[in-house]
């Protein structure tokens, strides 16, 4: 399997049972360090639940990398927003903490760099005589 089906398989499904979990225990901080809002909730399964589909439950390799490098830009600036408004302008009521923000980024970071490095190398370009 193409490492960015891999990726997103295994993200998709860790982000799905966050989502899960994050439903069972309700709206609250969870240890101390990162909050559970239900918004958030539905958007780990959505994510996620996307995320497991292009890496087990289809074959298209660019569909997979379109998929993961659009969702790490968008966990991305979910990161960077968190650390200006941490309760995304009011979607949020508990708001982001400084762990949320940081998962957020680093799942940006990463998903963009497996994105961009499982492109394959340039195609081959037809010599003109």
């Amino acid at each position: 399997m193409e490492m960015v089906r891999t990726y997103a398989g295994i993200v998709g499904v860790v982000i799905v049972l966050i989502g899960v979990v994050g439903l069972v225990l309700g709206e609250r901080s969870l240890l101390g360090l990162v909050n559970i809002d239900i918004l958030e909730d539905i958007v780990h399964l959505l994510t996620g639940g996307l995320l497991a589909y292009v890496g087990f439950g289809q074959r298209n390799v660019g569909l997979a990398r379109s998929v993961v490098g659009g969702l790490g830009v968008v966990y991305l600036l979910v990161g960077v927003l968190g650390f200006v408004v941490p309760t995304l302008f009011g979607l949020l009521p508990h708001g982001y903490s400084v762990v949320d923000n940081i998962i957020h980024l680093t799942l940006g970071v990463l998903s963009i760099a497996v994105a961009f490095s499982s492109r394959g190398g340039a195609p081959a370009r037809a010599e003109s005589r």
